[in-house]
């Protein structure tokens, strides 16, 4: 394979980029960015190495405990669970939420190969047997595997005397939450209700 059909290829693994999109991609830094195509290759590497998973959330940190869960002032009684870090900043910046994040980085999808294990569930069982999280705001989205996922966090909460609920009304079904706009999920944040059994 020739180093340009590499190039390619390698644009090829970003979400929503096909053989066209990636080829463009690679005509447009080979032809005028050569320069920033150097830099995206050395922020992307860097990144790839030093960018990890927090111990305590799962989140994308460059440290052992990320800023969020290593913030003192944030109320450690609730505690979001939220599919991706782009659904975690969506809500840090729409809303006034100032507890804690456990970021699943995926949804139950047993198709998939994806179950507790792979979504660090253990974890966060771990977490609240340790009794400090009295609310488990269980914020995945409402897609059919959101909402699976939803029922079974719901469960592992009630098993360990915490609280759980769903953020309410605006969410979309079948919607994602890093695409829904600031008022919405600000109203949906704030006006969140506990699950039935």
């Amino acid at each position: 394979m020739s180093l340009l059909e590499q190039l390619i290829d390698a644009f090829r693994v970003l979400p929503g980029v096909g053989q066209k999109s990636a080829q463009r991609m690679a005509y447009h830094v080979l032809e005028r960015e050569r320069d920033g195509g150097a830099r995206l290759a050395a922020a992307l590497a860097e990144a790839i190495e030093k960018i990890g998973h927090c111990q305590r959330c799962r989140d994308f940190s460059e440290t052992v405990v990320c800023a969020t869960c290593g913030n003192s002032g944030r109320d450690r009684q609730l505690l979001c669970v939220v599919e991706s870090p782009a659904d975690r900043l969506a809500i840090e910046q729409a809303t006034g939420f100032r507890g804690l994040y456990f970021v699943l980085q995926g949804r139950l999808s047993p198709l998939d190969g994806i179950g507790p294990r792979e979504l660090g569930l253990d974890l966060l069982a771990a977490r609240l047997a340790e009794g400090e999280v009295q609310e488990l705001i269980i914020a995945t989205n409402p897609t059919v595997e959101g909402e699976a996922t939803a029922h079974y966090l719901a469960q592992i909460a009630r098993q360990h005397g915490v609280r759980p609920s769903r953020p309410a009304h605006g969410l979309p079904l079948g919607g994602e939450l890093e695409y829904v706009d600031r008022g919405t999920l600000s109203h949906a944040f704030g006006s969140r209700s506990d699950i039935p059994l």
